[in-house]
């Protein structure tokens, strides 16, 4: 005997996801910075055009289907892992 499907959230979906969810905002550091707002009392590392790149890549990956935001999100981690060991190793 089967059981009929229970109406409510499907289980092992968080609430709120799904393809109509809204998407969290940017960290407020990172849009203060881009913004040019002296952000009081914290101190910011050197630029680094690598790593500015891949969070401008995450970012604009919002908008991108599922699928190309995977690729995004791959290609950003991979830049920032190469950018930290080249950091570790200096």
């Amino acid at each position: 005997m089967t059981a009929l499907p229970r109406p409510g959230p499907t289980p092992g979906v968080p609430p709120g996801a799904g393809p109509g969810a809204p998407r969290p905002a940017p960290p407020a550091g990172f849009a203060a910075e881009k913004a040019g707002v002296e952000t009081a009392g914290v101190e910011t590392a050197a630029p680094n055009p690598a790593v500015d790149a891949a969070v401008q890549a995450m970012v604009n990956a919002a908008g991108l289907p599922l699928a190309d935001q995977i690729a995004q999100y791959e290609a950003a981690y991979e830049t920032l892992r190469e950018t930290l060991a080249s950091i570790d190793q200096s």
